[in-house]
């Protein structure tokens, strides 16, 4: 597997793509169907639009509302807003290891989750999943204490709506992604 270490290595926006999750223990988790949306100072971004799949081991579905989502620099967490009438607003996925891995997106999912509900409630999610993980996969101390206080730091950047967790930065992504609406991809 090859990294992509620089900003300049980067696909053009529009280029299909297929954002690839495992778990800790190497298995198989989601793989979804998006297009390169570009980058900006919070990290690269990419775009599901309706009709785009997302399909993991048990659980194969298409996008019936658009959605953005941001791979920040540090591998810790990536963000999913969704567009309305979602009943999600906002998905983070605490996470090992995202990086560009043969010039596609990739990530190790770590169970934890900050969510945000249209409704404005928001929370940490899946805590019952992160402790049968960490025991099962035996996450190492340094990596559980890492992301349970992201965890707990992103819930609060998402409480105060701060940018990248704000309106305004992710309605640009959308409109960027209307731009370069085209046919949804073939299968993963």
């Amino acid at each position: 597997m090859n990294a992509i270490p620089a900003a300049s290595a980067r696909p053009l926006p529009g280029t299909p793509l297929l954002f690839r999750w495992r778990k800790w223990d190497g298995g198989a988790h989601w793989v979804h169907e998006c297009i390169y949306l570009g980058q900006d100072r919070w990290g690269d971004w990419f775009g599901q639009r309706v009709g785009d799949r997302s399909v993991r081991p048990g659980r194969d579905f298409l996008a019936v509302h658009p959605n953005v989502t941001l791979m920040p620099p540090d591998g810790d967490w990536v963000l999913t807003v969704n567009a309305a009438p979602h009943r999600t607003r906002i998905y983070i996925d605490l996470a090992w290891a995202v990086e560009w891995i043969d010039a596609e997106p990739a990530g190790i999912d770590m169970d934890l989750d900050v969510v945000e509900r249209a409704s404005g409630e928001i929370y940490i999610d899946d805590r019952d999943e992160w402790d049968d993980h960490r025991v099962a996969y035996g996450y190492p101390l340094p990596v559980v204490d890492r992301l349970e206080a992201a965890a707990i730091e992103l819930e609060a950047r998402v409480r105060t709506h701060e940018a990248p967790f704000d309106e305004a930065t992710a309605r640009w992504w959308f409109d960027r992604l209307a731009g370069l609406e085209g046919p949804a991809h073939a299968a993963p």
